[in-house]
């Protein structure tokens, strides 16, 4: 099976041994990731959620899409990330007028001090480990698509010559709620290559409060980097190595399949109101994800509440309301829900039997 832009190309039962000690292994990776995560949430204030999303994006090798309101915290979060996890980063602030050698590079043409001419590639904010492209769907459909084949391949073709990206290689991309003007929707296949779509809400009040209190006075907190790119890549490679048991496999398939409307498994609800649902990539990208969520709490395997809390992340951008559902105010994420609980409680009374 080939690598995919969500990054979750490896088989899905993997079962050799990790180390010599693997119960070490996975619990010395959740030390690390704990003390990430404190990191983060040291300026990422009220948001442990989209925190813990986000980390597990990059776990899995993929990209994060965070969709939220303006002002909650979605670039405060992505540059505390690359500081915390030691990537080298860089943003890219999508406007109407951005253009894509705006963002990939481009060659110019250059006076060589013999008097010739020689062509000269300059490398675009792309050539990073996270690169962070901030209100994606402000850019046209031309500049959005510049991202499909660096998302996917990790690699960028100019000028007929391939360059390849650092690596790691991860896109946070953050987003607008599209319902606001000057907006433009990502197409199908740019939001399948993002392994989550991490939806940022506004805190409550304690959590705004303290928000508040952080953020208004002399100080600000600095953040501290706790990882760097190899040890990143060695805990992408637990995350690969955890199994997965045989339940919480049949449980993913019985959703993905299930928010087919045009699949003779499909849920009822799914059938009546959805015109498009997730592909093969949906699937890849939930055994990963329930992985590294185990991975993060130091546990050795995923169960049915890693699924639970992570599918509404994994589909809600891989499915679509049809024109019908929304004209009589069909909310996608009630559909999904209906979806997830009728797989979750299969999967349990398989299991019990």
């Amino acid at each position: 099976m080939s690598d995919n832009g969500a990054g979750v190309g490896a088989p899905l039962n993997v079962n050799a041994a990790m180390s010599d000690n693997p119960t070490e292994t996975v619990d010395a990776a959740a030390r690390s990731l704990y003390e990430a995560k404190r990191e983060i949430s040291r300026r990422v204030i009220g948001q442990e959620k989209v925190v813990e999303q986000s980390i597990i994006a990059i776990l899995c090798g993929g990209h994060g899409l965070l969709v939220g309101a303006p002002g909650l915290a979605k670039t405060r979060l992505v540059e505390t990330l690359g500081v915390v996890l030691g990537l080298s980063a860089k943003r890219v602030q999508f406007t109407p007028d951005l253009m894509p050698p705006d963002i990939l590079g481009a060659e110019v043409l250059e006076e060589a001090p013999g008097g010739g001419r020689a062509f000269r590639f300059i490398q675009g904010p792309i050539f990073c480990q996270l690169l962070m492209a901030d209100e994606i769907n402000r850019a046209g459909p031309r500049t959005q698509a510049a991202l499909l084949q660096a998302m996917q391949e990790k690699h960028v073709t100019i000028a007929g010559q391939r360059r390849d990206l650092p690596a790691p290689f991860h896109v946070l991309a953050t987003q607008n709620p599209i319902e606001q003007e000057g907006t433009y929707p990502l197409p199908e296949a740019q939001l399948d290559r993002f392994l989550l779509q991490i939806d940022v809400d506004y805190p409550d009040r304690d959590a705004e409060r303290e928000v508040l209190l952080a953020t208004t006075g002399v100080d600000d907190a600095e953040a501290k980097q706790v990882l760097d790119a190899g040890r990143l890549v060695e805990l992408q490679h637990i995350v690969r190595r955890l199994p997965v048991g045989d339940v919480v496999l049949e449980a993913i398939l019985n959703l993905v399949r299930s928010c087919r409307p045009g699949e003779a498994e499909a849920h009822p609800k799914a059938a009546e109101t959805l015109s498009w649902g997730p592909g093969p990539r949906a699937a890849q990208a939930l055994a990963l994800a329930v992985r590294a969520r185990a991975l993060i709490e130091g546990r050795y395997a995923p169960t049915l509440g890693d699924l639970a809390e992570l599918a509404p992340a994994a589909l809600r951008h891989r499915a679509a309301l049809s024109f019908a559902a929304r004209a009589e105010g069909v909310q996608l994420d009630d559909v999904l829900a209906e979806a997830i609980d009728a797989a979750i409680r299969t999967a349990a009374g398989e299991q019990a039997a």
